[in-house]
């Protein structure tokens, strides 16, 4: 066999030193890894400094040269082909632009201030373009109230009777007409021509300009609509007042004051005609006004015996003890006489301011009840508390001006008030307060 060269050895970089040119002993030559045709071109290393060939005669060994430290080539990652392809992309389709939506802003810490009564953005604000209208076939009635102020006013019409008898005995033959036109005329009561004069010298009322009418009649006409009550039977009028109230008279009679029609909401106003129908729905205001009426002459009577007893209680102080003693037996005498041959009705007189207060305050109560049953009882409610709140005022510039000392009721002031308490009139409209379940 012919023996196979050895391969030649590598080449290493000079020694600083002498070498010989050629070896005796040459590394073989081994043969490089075939390329694979797929794998990408990475670049090459740089090449390393070549070693120092030692010489073929035995000495210190030399250190060998090594290249200084270098930043290692960034060779291209492999992209791995993915084992899953992905899913094509569905295509576009046109979206609908949605609307831009303006974030609210921040609460103010600032306070605001209340809205005005005619801002539609009020609480108590009612809508008054109402459509068709039901009225109902009953448009009056006379209720347990309006029966027992009648019967209440019934001794002092027979003493106004006994007095206008009386005064019929100047007439001689013609005297019983005298009692009979009395008799009639308490039918002026209805007469709307009485009604205007009556509301004009004794209520102090007034017609309410074009401006107010506009402001009046959009409310009178939705709290008639509600109650199912032709409004135009009614007449509007307005008192020259600043204070907080209305007045319900007669047979047609509805007045509110000019405070009531330009400071309250016309949910409020509405209420305030609602309580006011209430009482002519009733009959409270034709019976009181009636028996009104027919105590005058009694009422004229009693006035005149007062006034005049007392001149003669004043002439008897001027005849020493004996004179005042005189009178009294003469007074004390007469009211005996009297009070036999009528059969205590004078004594029952006494008692019937009291009973007609009662009966007022019930009535007040069952008008605040028809107000709330037409839907306006969160506005009766905050008229209420504005009542109240006048009152109050009332009270502290009268303690104010007895030098800051409260003045307290007495009992006999509260049994002869014509409307009851602010808690009394609430604690009544709690029913249509709560929510309905």
């Amino acid at each position: 066999m012919t023996q196979q060269p050895p391969p030649s050895p590598p080449e290493y970089p000079e020694p600083s030193a002498q070498a010989p040119q050629s070896s005796p002993y040459l590394p073989p030559q081994y043969p490089q890894a075939p390329q694979h045709p797929q794998a990408p071109q990475y670049p090459h290393a740089s090449p390393y400094a070549q070693a120092p060939q030692h010489p073929m005669t035995p000495g210190p060994p030399q250190p060998p040269v090594y290249p200084t430290a270098t930043e290692p080539p960034a060779y291209p990652t492999a992209t791995q082909p993915p084992v899953n392809p992905p899913a094509p992309e569905p295509p576009a389709y046109p979206t609908t632009p949605q609307p831009t939506v303006t974030p609210p802003a921040p609460p103010s810490s600032a306070p605001q201030p209340p809205p005005a009564p005619g801002d539609p953005a009020h609480p108590h604000h009612i809508a008054t373009d109402r459509g068709r209208v039901h009225i109902s076939a009953q448009q009056r009635r006379t209720d347990a109230t309006a029966v027992g102020n009648l019967l209440l006013y019934l001794p002092h019409f027979l003493c106004s009777l006994l007095v206008v008898a009386l005064l019929s005995l100047i007439f001689g033959d013609l005297g019983f007409l005298f009692v009979l036109a009395w008799l009639a005329s308490g039918a002026l009561v209805f007469h709307r021509p009485a009604e205007s004069a009556l509301a004009r010298h004794l209520l102090r009322l007034r017609y309410p300009t074009p401006q107010e009418r506009a402001r009046l009649e959009p409310v009178w006409r939705e709290v008639t609509a509600r109650a199912g009550v032709e409004g135009r039977n009614y007449e509007l009028w307005v008192e020259d007042s600043d204070h907080l109230n209305a007045v319900a008279a007669a047979g047609h009679i509805v007045g509110v004051t000019r405070f009531a029609m330009n400071e309250l909401p016309n949910g409020e106003l509405a209420a305030v005609m609602a309580h006011e129908l209430g009482h002519h729905v009733g009959g409270h205001a034709w019976s009181s006004l009636l028996g009104y009426w027919y105590a005058l002459p009694g009422r004229i009577a009693w006035r005149v015996l007062r006034a005049v007893t007392g001149v003669m209680f004043r002439i008897s102080r001027a005849f020493s003890c004996f004179g005042v003693v005189f009178f009294g037996l003469f007074v004390g005498g007469l009211a005996l006489a009297t009070i036999s041959s009528l059969y205590g009705l004078p004594l029952l007189i006494l008692a019937v301011p009291y009973a007609l207060a009662a009966v007022g305050r019930r009535a007040e109560l069952r008008a605040d009840q028809h107000a709330a049953a037409l839907g306006f009882a969160p506005m009766l409610a905050a008229v209420l508390e504005k009542l109240h709140q006048q009152e109050q005022r009332q009270v502290a510039a009268v303690t104010a001006a007895h030098g800051g000392v409260p003045v307290a009721e007495s009992p006999v002031s509260r049994l002869l008030a014509s409307h009851p308490d602010y808690y009394t009139r609430l604690h009544h409209l709690q029913a249509y307060l709560q929510p309905q379940r």
